[in-house]
């Protein structure tokens, strides 16, 4: 009779997680499921980071200050840190596919509805609301993990994240070229930037649904379907969450994806303005460069789960918490360094290069995730990327919504606060595999499945 595991394209382990992986095959379930989660979270993150690149428009047309703006950048992560705390659960009960076509197809008409917006008060509620899709960001790393192994499952949430943020600088791009585009036809400008949302929203619409009639949630089938044919006891909502909560480990990487991604969601914020105030340039100019730090999320962030493999392979769960700690130290330096040059061509080459250490540090971030606990695998994930929008909304609200301080010195702020939030990382032990500093306190016969379990 034939083995299950030769049903599948892919190689796999017992539990049918595939142990390769191939970013350009579609082979069902696990590349579908990849191809699904990425194209589906680069749709949101094209939405949520639409506005920013039109903001010398937007601004202009709604008589918008500079607290005005501010309040709206906060805004916009606000409305994904709960989102993505009750995302992690979600998908813990219901699965990836119905919690990700959900939440996208929910938040479609709030795209639609930047048409319509004329106030600053209005302004800030869309950016808000629209804040909650960036949530889909669990969904996605909680599918790839459910897909992949654990030998792989690092280079998978790395590259599933990394394209997907690339949505945040295709946007800086492409938005000004729509733009530019509907005023080609005489349009007013004070219409074209609001005829443009459409493109975004319509983009969500397709996304969400291909996921939800495209989409596998585990290799053996949909959560539904698994539960039914399962003679495990089902948990409670309440148990798993709670499980998750109290895992000190969750607390910490949250904290430190405040400081990578968190920082990089900040940096998508403010960008294309610093750069269009800073150095007198013009949308389309300052919105390519802006492009550049989100379009480098394609190799940088997946870049980082191969490191997080890779040290995992050599050196065990020591090898990935060390070469975190030093990804993000770095990135850090290089913050500082960015708010002190003066310079154009000096900014934007290190602001490349802080794209680069920034966004690996966050795919280096969730090569760890996986091993936390496998019982609340979605409530982790949630914790860590709520960590995220928390970074951002503090950042946001102490940098650069009315600070004192410059713009420039912000940055450099930024970065120290980067370097600060990265040394809990330190802390981090597991009892069967040890931390930065030290050995595990298990025998090596004991079985990483079961604590995984317990906890």
């Amino acid at each position: 009779m034939e083995s299950k595991e030769s049903q599948f394209a892919l190689p796999v382990d017992s539990e049918h997680k595939a142990t390769v992986f191939h970013p350009f095959s579609l082979a069902a379930p696990h590349m579908r499921a990849f191809h699904l989660a990425w194209l589906s979270l680069f749709a949101t993150f094209f939405s949520t980071f639409a506005i920013p690149p039109l903001l010398p428009i937007i601004r202009e047309d709604l008589k918008l200050t500079d607290t005005d703006i501010g309040n709206a950048g906060i805004a916009s992560f606000m409305g994904s840190i709960f989102s993505r705390l009750a995302m992690g659960t979600a998908c813990d009960v219901f699965g990836p596919r119905i919690a990700s076509a959900t939440l996208s197809l929910l938040t479609v008409p709030i795209v639609f509805s930047a048409c319509f917006i004329s106030t600053p008060q209005s302004f800030i509620v869309l950016r808000f609301l629209i804040g909650f899709s960036l949530a889909n960001f669990i969904s996605n790393q909680f599918w790839m993990s459910s897909m992949f192994s654990g030998c792989v499952v690092g280079l998978a949430n790395g590259v599933a994240a990394g394209w997907a943020n690339v949505g945040a600088g295709a946007t800086q791009l492409i938005m000004p070229l729509i733009f530019a585009f509907i005023t080609s036809f005489n349009v007013p400008a004070f219409t074209a930037w609001r005829v443009a949302f459409v493109v975004p929203a319509l983009f969500q619409a397709v996304t969400a649904l291909m996921v939800l009639f495209y989409g596998q949630d585990l290799p053996d089938g949909n959560y539904k379907r698994r539960q039914r044919s399962s003679t495990k006891p089902r948990e409670s909502v309440f148990k798993v969450l709670l499980h998750g909560l109290s895992n000190y480990r969750g607390w910490v990487l949250g904290l430190t994806y405040g400081y990578c991604f968190g920082v990089e969601l900040t940096v998508d914020n403010i960008i294309a303005q610093y750069f269009y105030d800073r150095f007198n340039l013009n949308i389309e100019t300052a919105g390519a460069i802006a492009a550049s730090f989100g379009v480098v999320n394609f190799f940088s962030r997946p870049a980082g789960g191969v490191i997080s493999d890779e040290m995992g392979r050599r050196f065990g769960i020591r090898g990935r918490l060390w070469s975190l700690w030093i990804v993000q130290t770095v990135a850090g330096l290089l913050c500082i360094l960015l708010g002190r040059v003066n310079t154009l061509g000096a900014s934007i080459l290190v602001i490349c290069a802080f794209s680069v250490f920034v966004q690996a540090a966050s795919g280096l971030t969730f090569g760890v995730v996986p091993f936390v606990s496998k019982r609340s695998l979605g409530v982790i994930s949630g914790m860590t990327g709520s960590g995220g929008t928390v970074g951002a909304v503090v950042t946001q609200l102490l940098l650069f919504s009315g600070s004192k301080y410059s713009k420039e010195t912000s940055i450099s702020l930024m970065g120290v606060m980067m370097i600060i939030c990265s040394t809990p990382i330190t802390f981090i032990y597991f009892p069967q595999w040890g931390g930065m500093f030290c050995g595990p306190s298990y025998d090596s016969d004991w079985v990483d499945e079961e604590y995984r379990l317990i906890e």
